[in-house]
Parts: structure tokens; C-alpha cells; sequence
């Protein structure tokens, strides 16, 4: 387990299932402008609970208050016959902002990955655009890899 500043990284539990909802809801917003459904949203993070194939959410608790989320979920690599993680869904509320949080959230699914075979490696994406994140990013020693990602979505 990682500490900063009185903060303390865990598993997500069951009752962090409405902040982790809302950090996604205003994530979406502050990032891209985007008012998500928040009854749509709330399924989502449970599904994950429910079903830990989906993902895992990990939780930066400061003074018995969620105040952080982050989420992985896995991808098959065939080519290194393991898992990648992606990280996804991060959110730090901003208050706590600039105080390392991300950096241990980071550190501590790094440990995971160190430690477990099967996991090859960890990667994530972020809007192109914030460019917080990308010195955030960069300063921790992760590089801009050689992949520009595309995708089909459904209208939601």
C-alpha cells in the first residue's frame, strides 16, 4: 500500500460505488464538456464491481473519504503473451490535486504489474488536449508511444 500525505490507496469497495460514479461524471466534464448520464454511469462502475473480468478501481482515501479513483482493465497481448493494464477513468478531486495522489494511485498498480507475470506492462490514453495530464504523465517516467488510438463509438 502506498501512502501520501495521510492518503491511503485501496481496492475500491462496494460503498465507493457513488464517488467513483461522480468523479466519472465530472471528469467528463471538466476533460471534454461532456454531461454523462449519471444512472448510465453508475451501472457501469457497479458492472465492474460486479464482475472484476471487467476491470478493478482502486481508491486514494484521505480522512475515510474517497478522493481519488482510478480504474484498470486488461488487454490481451498476444505478441508478449500477457496482459497490459490500461489505466483508465482517472480522477483526483481538486482540492487534492498537486499533492502526489495519481503518482501513488500510478505506483501502486505499477507495483502490481511488477509483481505479477502475466501482467506485460501498463498503458493509458487521455484527451488530447490536456496537457496537465501529458507533463503529469511524462514526469513519472511514462513515455508517448509510437500508437495514435482510433475508435467507433455508439451515440450515447
Amino acid at each position: 500500500m502506498y501512502f501520501c500525505r495521510m492518503v491511503k490507496i485501496r481496492n475500491a469497495k462496494e460503498t465507493d460505488l457513488k464517488d467513483i460514479a461522480s468523479f466519472q461524471v465530472l471528469m467528463a466534464k471538466e476533460t471534454e464538456d461532456l454531461q454523462l448520464d449519471e444512472k448510465t454511469v453508475y451501472a457501469g462502475v457497479k458492472a465492474v464491481m460486479d464482475d472484476p473480468s471487467k476491470g478493478r478501481y482502486f481508491v486514494a482515501e484521505a480522512n475515510g473519504q474517497a478522493v481519488a479513483s482510478l480504474l484498470i482493465t486488461y488487454e490481451w497481448s498476444d505478441w508478449r503473451n500477457g496482459n497490459i493494464f490500461w489505466i483508465q477513468s482517472v480522477y483526483v478531486l481538486p482540492e487534492y490535486r498537486k499533492q502526489g495522489i495519481f503518482r501513488n494511485l500510478y505506483l501502486h498498480v505499477k507495483a502490481l504489474a511488477e509483481a505479477s507475470a502475466d501482467i506485460a506492462g501498463i498503458r493509458l490514453y487521455m484527451e488530447l488536449n490536456n496537457g496537465r495530464a501529458r507533463k503529469v504523465y511524462e514526469n513519472m517516467g511514462m513515455q508517448n508511444g509510437h500508437y495514435e488510438v482510433f475508435e467507433w463509438m455508439k451515440n450515447f
